[in-house]
């Protein structure tokens, strides 16, 4: 079995939300969950995944504080699967990524499923990147602030 680098330690934001959510099947019960699907068959019916996969994507998700497990609304023995507030902030993440795949992945007037406002029936218009005093941002705009890394006594540097 291969071993999983972890990255709950990382100075790297993306690393960190990476190893929390990373997986696409998680990404895909996340985008279900914002779907309506609450419950474990709901998730599995639509995604088709295995079980025991959807059983531990569930459970990490979980402990990772995205999703919480909740007595079924129907008052049946069922549990169910809901956002907490950290999984709702995964929204525009989610939006992010579908529009991506519009854009990259569907030839022009390919069809697809569509996300729309629901009051006022239209698409979302494309997310941007904006700085504080609100001009958009492209990837040369931008520069990462890396954390200093300080080296403990038992650490060494290679010559």
């Amino acid at each position: 079995m291969v071993t999983r680098t972890r990255f709950d330690d990382s100075d790297c934001p993306v690393a960190r939300s990476v190893d929390a959510i990373g997986d696409w099947w998680s990404l895909l019960i996340v985008r279900d969950a914002f779907d309506g699907s609450r419950r474990f068959g709901e998730f599995q019916r639509s995604l088709g995944v295995a079980k025991n996969i959807l059983t531990a994507r569930l459970r990490t998700l979980v402990a990772g504080g995205v999703l919480e497990s909740v007595p079924a609304s129907d008052g049946s023995a069922y549990r169910e699967y809901v956002l907490t507030p950290k999984g709702e902030a995964l929204f525009p993440v989610i939006v992010a990524l579908r529009q991506w795949g519009e854009e990259n992945f569907f030839a022009p007037g390919e069809p697809h499923s569509q996300l729309v406002d629901r009051r006022q029936g239209h698409r979302l218009r494309a997310l941007e990147v904006r700085s504080a005093d609100g001009r958009r941002l492209n990837p040369d705009d931008t520069t990462v602030h890396k954390t200093p890394v300080h080296k403990t006594p038992t650490q060494r540097s290679e010559p």
